[in-house]
């Protein structure tokens, strides 16, 4: 780095700069403002008189959008260049964090978060992809991890920021926040992200983007909403988008990235990854409430605990000889441990140490060692004209997994009202979840693929 400025790649780099506390912070910024929703949302139907199917739809419009546009987002940075793209997004997020803050109605705060889900499927694959850009070598292997670190983290910090916010000051604060901290990021990146040509030449693949869109953006509200039919659209989109894309010489999604079994394996395991982890961030606090009459604020502090161990694991996993593969298998056995230590402990709410905190601690440990691997996984061996398409392919899997997770489980729960037999139900999804997730990577690791 030169002044805080990167150097070119394939010079030494002693430093890592602005550049990475830029990417952690802009990708924190969107994780930590999604978790809010999950300890603000009694606070926020309150305010604004909304009811249940009102106020999922603060989460939904947002999911919907954000989840759409990824792979657009990121590939768009590939052919516009990645500071531009960026710095929009930065603003889109900052302008609708603060419509969402003044709201006084539910169509007001379900518009505002939809345009939020643009700005952050802006940010979060070129923030990767500006990471990737700028490090070489062993030291974008150590940024990919903190930027691991920061997935793991974000969320949980945000169900704290959220539960302190909706039951000391008000819901809309927890949102009104972020409105500094975007234009403090957007003054940093304007001046320290340093704008390069685009790497990707020739035109966009329009097609391509609209089919991404539609095929996305259905397979969210038909399981968001329960709509069969338009989760089986979404079905059929996907089969003509990945037609659409193997015949073209310059297509949105590159298919060359599931190329490698070990990408491919990462995106996968992204997915299912999110489906335990949304579903745990978002049925864990309603459990502690009717099980064991939590507040809001005592959710979130409860979830202070997750969020430790992710941290030191999430540094630890550096430091542990083994290769990446390894460590996503440790880190998903990890998680399944902890997930049928819940399912027994829980119902004993007079032990709530042994019940609740030991079980959280192996799920963070393991949400620690995964992410920073899995992020590493789904980039490694790319050039970088399609970092942008990768890294969009990540938290494509990333934001799709969460609520396709959710869904499974409140449509298989949505008949109980016995509070313990939805909380075993409840568990004996995620239990599921994991099992899937540590089974597929131990295959992909036994399969003879390349090492980690």
């Amino acid at each position: 780095m030169n002044n805080g400025k990167p150097v070119p790649s394939g010079q030494n780099q002693p430093k890592f700069g602005m550049i990475l506390p830029i990417v952690l912070l802009s990708y924190a910024l969107i994780l930590i403002d999604n978790s809010i929703v999950a300890t603000s949302a009694t606070a926020i139907s309150q305010g604004l008189h909304m009811g249940p199917v009102a106020l999922s739809w603060v989460t939904n419009a947002y999911t919907i959008t954000f989840g759409s546009l990824l792979l657009f987002a990121g590939r768009l940075g590939d052919f516009i260049g990645r500071k531009r793209i960026f710095l929009v997004g930065l603003l889109i997020f900052g302008l609708s964090s603060l419509a969402v803050g003044l709201s006084v109605n539910a169509a007001q705060i379900i518009t505002a978060r939809a345009i939020q889900g643009i700005g952050a499927a802006i940010i979060a694959p070129n923030s990767l992809a500006i990471l990737l850009d700028n490090y070489q070598g062993e030291q974008r292997s150590k940024a990919i991890a903190y930027y691991g670190i920061t997935a793991a983290v974000g969320s949980s910090v945000g169900l704290l920021v959220g539960g302190f916010f909706s039951t000391l000051i008000g819901w809309e604060a927890g949102f009104l926040i972020n409105v500094p901290y975007a234009l403090i990021l957007l003054v940093m990146s304007a001046y320290y992200v340093v704008g390069k040509r685009p790497v990707s030449q020739g035109k966009l693949d329009g097609v391509g983007a609209m089919l991404s869109i539609l095929t996305a953006g259905s397979f969210v509200y038909g399981v968001v909403e329960r709509e069969t039919l338009v989760f089986a659209l979404s079905l059929v989109l996907l089969v003509i988008f990945l037609f659409h894309e193997s015949r073209k010489p310059n297509p949105l999604m590159p298919l060359v990235l599931f190329k490698s079994r070990i990408r491919s394996g990462s995106y996968l395991g992204r997915f299912i990854f999110m489906m335990f982890m949304m579903s745990y961030w978002f049925l864990l606090p309603q459990l502690l409430y009717k099980l064991l009459g939590f507040t809001p604020l005592q959710a979130g502090l409860t979830f202070l605990t997750l969020t430790l161990a992710q941290t030191v694991a999430a540094f630890g996993q550096g430091r542990l000889r083994m290769g990446y593969q390894a460590k996503i298998n440790l880190g998903q056995g990890l998680m399944l441990v902890g997930s049928l230590l819940t399912l027994v402990g829980l119902p004993n709410a007079h032990n709530f140490i042994g019940a609740v905190e030991v079980p959280m601690i192996l799920i963070g440990l393991g949400a620690g060692c995964l992410l920073a691997p899995l992020t590493y996984a789904g980039v490694q061996g790319i050039s970088p004209d399609l970092s942008g398409a990768a890294s969009g392919v990540t938290n494509t899997m990333h934001q799709l997994g969460g609520p396709f997770g959710i869904a499974l489980i409140v449509m298989m729960t949505s008949t109980i009202t016995n509070v313990k037999t939805l909380y075993f139900m409840i568990m004996a999804g995620l239990i599921i979840y994991t099992a899937v997730g540590f089974l597929s990577g131990l295959l992909i690791r036994l399969s003879g693929s390349q090492k980690g």
